[in-house]
């Protein structure tokens, strides 16, 4: 089986990449790097390019049977696509847009896409389930549900069957510290206070009046390395006749910032300075996801299930980076 990774020079697609591989799959890599990394890689075959440059996706697609497609590729930056929002509508919708058609046109059927739970936009209810109303409230998540639309009609009118995997907070590193997280700029709350317990600068928390037990915001983290087993078992789905639907990919266990700091200097053994600032524009008190759909459809299992392991993994890839 030929597996296409779009993105997988990235966080997440680098960790897809090696699960795929060690499941035995023959693994094709299209990656631009221009937010992904050559050694991220653990193998597989890379295509440098773009997911919306037609020619060279008829020509990988005419040279390399591909059996499914695994996309990686968006911007996801929050804070950037609310500024630029044409970025987020150009790269994550009109790309992928010309990437799905392609497929199309060489009869390409599965996809499994990486969406987000910005779909949901402000919590109504928590723990959030995949029925929670859709009201996006910012470019990168109109973005994403945009795609999922688009690929419910592609499912109707060719036969594109997909999975959409609507991560919450993507978090920790692979078990061999091989490879882990690398963004530049880093925004993602678990890295900063790990690289803050490393330069011993004070990591800032951003609001600390919300209404919760600590008064921080309470998020959702799942580790990267159970991410990438949710997305195998979606692949083996697809490949057994699944249909196309959407899932959420989350603990089901809310922690707050003051928390994750907490249990940042119980791993480091390092004191780690909290610097509170105003919140941030449209964040949400509260995100934790409801994953029973896919533990029930897909018999998914995390594997690191408790914030201190998920951390522990993130701070073993840090200190190799030093």
């Amino acid at each position: 089986m030929r597996i296409l990774v779009v993105g997988g020079a990235g966080y997440i697609g680098s960790h897809m990449v090696k699960a795929l591989l060690e499941a035995d799959f023959d693994v094709f890599v299209l990656d631009n790097l221009s937010t992904g990394y050559r050694e991220l890689l653990a193998g597989g075959t890379l295509v440098q390019g773009c997911m919306g440059d037609r020619n060279l996706l008829d020509n990988l697609f005419q040279s390399t049977p591909i059996d499914a497609v695994m996309h990686f590729a968006a911007f996801s930056l929050v804070g950037e696509s609310v500024q630029n929002p044409l970025k987020y509508y150009r790269n994550n919708i009109s790309e992928t847009l010309s990437l799905i058609e392609a497929m199309v046109r060489h009869r390409v059927e599965r996809f499994i896409f990486s969406s987000t739970a910005a779909v949901y936009g402000e919590p109504v209810r928590t723990p959030i389930s995949e029925d929670h109303p859709l009201v996006p409230t910012n470019p990168y998540g109109t973005s994403k549900l945009c795609v999922e639309r688009i690929l419910e009609d592609c499912d109707q009118a060719h036969g594109l069957r997909s999975i959409s995997l609507r991560y919450f907070n993507a978090a920790g590193a692979d078990a061999s510290g091989a490879i882990g997280e690398m963004h530049n700029p880093e925004t993602h709350l678990i890295p900063l206070v790990l690289e803050s317990a490393l330069s011993q600068k004070p990591v800032k928390i951003f609001g600390t009046d919300y209404p919760t037990p600590d008064g921080t915001c309470i998020r959702d983290y799942v580790h990267v390395t159970d991410l990438a087993q949710a997305h195998l078992l979606a692949l083996r789905a697809l490949l057994d006749g699944a249909g196309c639907c959407a899932y959420n990919l989350g603990n089901s266990i809310g922690y707050s910032v003051r928390q994750v700091i907490d249990v940042a200097r119980k791993v480091t053994g390092r004191k780690i300075q909290a610097l509170e600032e105003q919140r941030r524009a449209g964040d949400p008190a509260i995100l934790v996801a409801d994953s029973e759909k896919i533990k029930g459809a897909l018999n998914w299992a995390p594997e690191y299930e408790d914030l201190e392991s998920i951390i522990a993994t993130a701070w073993k890839w840090i200190k190799t980076k030093c």
